[in-house]
C-alpha cells in the first residue's frame, strides 16, 4: 500500500561494497518512487534513498548521500549490498555493529545481498534465524555463525524485519521485494518491467510475504515482535507476551493491536503460516508434521488457516512451488 509520509531506505557503503549494486538500488527505488508518484497524481516521491559510510574517523556511518535531505520521513530499512572479494573480517565490521543493533531496535528492517550477510551476522541478530548468502560463502558463514541456520538453496528469505538474499545480483529481488511491501504490487509489477527484471506471479497473494509493521515506534511492542520472529512465534500465551512487554495484558492487548493493525492471535499465524510455506517449498515433511512444527496441534484447523490466509490448501502450495 502506498503511504503518505516518505519512507527511506539506506544503503551501506561498508568497505568493498559494490557500487554497481548500490548504484542499481538507488535507481530501481527511485524509478519505482517515481511510478507510485504518479498513480497518487503527486509531485513527491514517497521513497527517499540514501547513503551511508563510516564517518572520517572510521567511528560510525553518516549519511553522505540523500535524494530528498531534509526531509522527515522515516528511516524504514538500511541494506548492506553484495561485497567485492572476500567477506570483511569481524575488526572491519565493528563500527557497523552497534549502529545496525540501534536501528534494528526502534523498528528498521535490516537487509543484506550475498557478503552482506556477514554484517547482520556480526550483530548476533541472527542467532536461531534462517538466512541465506552466496553458495560461495556458507562454509565461512557457517563457520563465523554456527548458531544461525543457512538455507543457500532459497534466492531470498524474507523474515519481516530481516531479509537476506543470496547472490551478487539478487539485490535486484531484494529491491523489488521492498517496493512491493512499501508502495503494492501495482507499482512493483510496473518497475519491474520497465527494468525488464521478471517478476513471476508477484500479484498474487499466495507469492507474498508476511511484512509485518515495524516502525510503529512503540519500543515494548517491537521488543515482542522481535522476539516472535526469532522464535518462530512458539509461545504465544498472552501471559507471556505481555511479560516480554513489560506490560499488564490488556494494555498490551490494546497496544499491539494499534502498533500492528493485527491481534496478536492473526499476527502469529501469519508468522507460522510464512514458516510453514518455506517447509512446503524446500523439505519433504509430510503436511501433518509441518502443522505440528510450526505450532499446530490440529492438522485440521492449520490446512483451514493456511488456506484463508495464503489462498491455496498447503498441498497445493507445495505442489506449485516445491523446489525438491
Amino acid at each position: 500500500m502506498i503511504c503518505d509520509e516518505s519512507i527511506e531506505i539506506g544503503l551501506v557503503l561498508y568497505p568493498g561494497a559494490q557500487l554497481a549494486a548500490v548504484l542499481g538500488l538507488t535507481d530501481l527505488f527511485g524509478l519505482a518512487g517515481g511510478i507510485a508518484a504518479r498513480h497518487r497524481k503527486q509531485n513527491s516521491n514517497p521513497l527517499r534513498i540514501s547513503h551511508w559510510q563510516l564517518d572520517a574517523l572510521g567511528k560510525a556511518p553518516v549519511r553522505i548521500f540523500d535524494t530528498a535531505p531534509g526531509d522527515k520521513g522515516t528511516l524504514a530499512v538500511l541494506i548492506l549490498p553484495p561485497g567485492l572479494g572476500e567477506p570483511l573480517s569481524p575488526e572491519a565490521i565493528a563500527p557497523f555493529t552497534g549502529w545496525l543493533r540501534n536501528h534494528h531496535r526502534t523498528g528498521v528492517t535490516l537487509g543484506s545481498v550475498c557478503a552482506g550477510a556477514f554484517l547482520l551476522g556480526e550483530t548476533g541478530l541472527l542467532k536461531g534465524r534462517t538466512v541465506t548468502t552466496h553458495w560461495l560463502h556458507v562454509e565461512l558463514f557457517q563457520h563465523r555463525f554456527p548458531e544461525v541456520r543457512m538455507h543457500a538453496d532459497q534466492l531470498i528469505i524474507d523474515d519481516g524485519d530481516i531479509i537476506t538474499a543470496g547472490g551478487a545480483m539478487a539485490w535486484t529481488d531484494l529491491g523489488l521485494r521492498l517496493v512491493d511491501r512499501f508502495l503494492g504490487p501495482t507499482v512493483m509489477i510496473e518497475t519491474a518491467r520497465m527494468l525488464l527484471v521478471d517478476p513471476p506471479g508477484r500479484e498474487q497473494r499466495y507469492y507474498s510475504p508476511f511484512s509485518p509493521k515495524l516502525t510503529h515506534g512503540d519500543m515494548s511492542v517491537l521488543k515482542v515482535q522481535h522476539w516472535l520472529q526469532a522464535t518462530d512465534a512458539k509461545e504465544t500465551t498472552l501471559a507471556t507476551l505481555a511479560e516480554r512487554a513489560g506490560l499488564e495484558e490488556r494494555t498490551f492487548l490494546r497496544r499491539f493491536q494499534k502498533a500492528t493493525g493485527m491481534t496478536t492471535k492473526e499476527y502469529c499465524q501469519r508468522l507460522r503460516v510464512g514458516k510453514a510455506r518455506e517447509m512446503l517449498q524446500f523439505s519433504r515433511l509430510p503436511i501433518d508434521r509441518i502443522a505440528w512444527e510450526v505450532g499446530y496441534s490440529d492438522p485440521g484447523a492449520f490446512r483451514k488457516i493456511f488456506a484463508r490466509i495464503v489462498g491455496l490448501t498447503p498441498g497445493e502450495y507445495r505442489r506449485r512451488f516445491s523446489a525438491e
